[in-house]
């Protein structure tokens, strides 16, 4: 069952329920690319501009902008101008806190499933 909030939320926004799922696609959506989860983790470790995300993750400058879009307009990355350059941080109330609940779901329920689908031992590397 969806949540009363986001029901309420939507419904202020003339949405019924079932669009409301199209809503926790976009979401679910922007956390299935991989480049953009590199970003999102790499964001975890502080702030960084465009140059050093393509420098750090070695990623081109075109599918480093477009995620940076998709991750913005989701509401995951926060964008502050300094300067001549833009710097992109993780939302500190959100995704931040969710982020670190997904690690403690993935060590516990998820890892042990690379295992079996690599065939890896957990000294293995």
């Amino acid at each position: 069952m969806i949540s009363k909030s986001i029901l309420h939320h939507t419904h202020k926004e003339g949405f019924n329920e079932s669009e409301t799922y199209e809503a926790y696609k976009i979401f679910f959506g922007t956390l299935v690319s991989e480049p953009r989860i590199k970003i999102i983790n790499l964001l975890r470790g502080g702030r960084k501009n465009v140059s050093e995300i393509i420098s750090e993750l070695k990623i081109d400058q075109t599918a480093v902008s477009h995620n940076l879009g998709r991750l913005s307009k989701c509401g995951f990355v926060n964008s502050e101008r300094e300067g001549k350059f833009i710097y992109y941080s993780l939302s500190e109330e959100t995704i931040k806190p969710l982020m670190n609940l997904i690690d403690k779901h993935m060590a516990d329920y998820c890892v042990h499933i690379l295992k079996k689908s690599y065939g890896r031992h957990h000294h293995e590397a």
